[in-house]
């Protein structure tokens, strides 16, 4: 099985690359808001360690950022408890998709929680920072701070270059994205 992991920057559109590759994704973000809304286990974990800012299930997305806005720490708190369980549903989706030719990994800190085996295959997607942030401020949810918290706990984007054999430059539309993923699979398969 061939795992590609999709790295880059917030907002760069690695969820929609990692779709287009047309194999079996995980996505870290997806399972992460199935968790807030279905895991009574994680919501009590949350509520013991942060019982001033989580307070109802399922657990608003609201409720998150004020813990991660109001102390630095409270985010590493929040990975503790939220990492682990996304530790093991990543284990479950690989022994699910054993038999898969490929898999994509969409997980936003592969490299930060050294998710990625040495012979992974790495895919930087590189978009314009102008349309990086027309992107993110369309986002319903956008808050600035919560973004700069987040890029703070991230590898430099120059090292993901660095650590990825391939680039895809996302335009945000299908005919670039998809270009550059025919190219890829056609060197990797």
């Amino acid at each position: 099985m061939i795992k590609i992991g999709i790295l880059g920057d917030i907002g760069s559109g690695k969820s929609f690359v990692a779709k287009k590759f047309g194999y079996p994704v995980f996505c870290a973000d997806h399972e992460v808001s199935k968790l807030y809304k279905k895991d009574k286990k994680i919501f009590n974990k949350l509520k013991k360690k942060l019982p001033k800012y989580i307070i109802s299930f399922p657990i608003d997305k609201k409720q998150i950022s004020n813990a991660i806005l109001a102390n630095r720490f409270n985010l590493k708190k929040i990975e503790k408890i939220v990492h682990q369980k996304i530790q093991k549903k990543l284990r479950l989706f690989l022994n699910k998709n054993k038999n898969k030719k490929i898999v994509v990994l969409d997980i936003p800190l592969l490299l930060e929680n050294k998710i990625n085996k040495k012979n992974d295959i790495m895919i930087f997607v590189d978009s314009k920072k102008i349309d990086i942030s027309k992107r993110l401020k369309s986002r319903k949810n956008h808050n600035q701070k919560i973004l700069n918290r987040f890029k703070k706990i991230q590898l430099s984007l120059d090292y993901k270059k660095k650590k990825s054999q391939f680039t895809i430059k996302n335009k945000f539309t299908e005919k670039s994205v998809k270009l550059g993923i025919k190219k890829i699979l056609k060197e990797i398969i």
